[in-house]
């Protein structure tokens, strides 16, 4: 798959693992930035403000990414987490993004309100996005990226607890990666 696209040097490798499991989006606008403003996330997928009112297909796409993470009390450069914690990080990132290409302008701009505004909204877009990257083969990477944040990463227990809240927990992605073998079978 050849993805023509910006991704800064430091997580190309990881960005196109991760895309190349989503080949629908292989003609998608995604730009990938380091971003230091994120506020409480690591990594934070949204439609480009100046193209939110073109047609799906002239939609540009960003995936936000801090480029520091504190990993048990130390400062690092977030390409040296691990690679399959990082591509399932990312994974989750370009599931939003393949929700918000199926939305028009106006589900956009009322989603974007939910989710500023509602906390079950939050949850439930949180795991649609987790949903999509499992149901593209991201599965393991999902698992190892909550595994690493959950156990690994020295999180405080306020940000562990708004992922136990926020996303699917790991018994359900276990749970869709079994039905998706089974479907693959039958």
């Amino acid at each position: 798959m050849d993805f023509d696209r910006d991704i800064p040097a430091e997580i190309k490798d990881v960005a196109l693992k991760a895309l190349s499991f989503y080949p629908k989006l292989k003609d998608v606008r995604i730009e990938f930035i380091f971003n230091e403003n994120l506020w409480k996330s690591v990594m934070q997928a949204q439609p480009k403000f100046v193209t939110m009112f073109s047609s799906r297909k002239k939609r540009t796409y960003i995936i936000k990414i801090s480029h520091w993470f504190d990993f048990k009390g130390k400062r690092m450069p977030i390409q040296d987490l691990p690679e399959d914690v990082l591509v399932g990080w990312i994974g989750h990132e370009l599931g939003h993004i393949m929700d918000y290409s199926k939305k028009s302008n106006w589900s956009l701009i009322l989603f974007g309100i939910g989710y500023l505004t509602s906390k079950s909204f939050v949850i439930s877009a949180e795991r649609v996005a987790d949903t999509y990257a499992v149901n593209h083969g991201l599965g393991e990477y999902i698992l190892a990226t909550k595994d690493f944040i959950l156990h690994q990463a020295g999180m405080s227990d306020a940000y562990i607890e708004k992922i136990k809240r926020l996303y699917l927990p790991p018994e359900e992605i276990i749970y869709l990666m079994e039905n998706i073998l089974v479907e693959e079978d039958g």
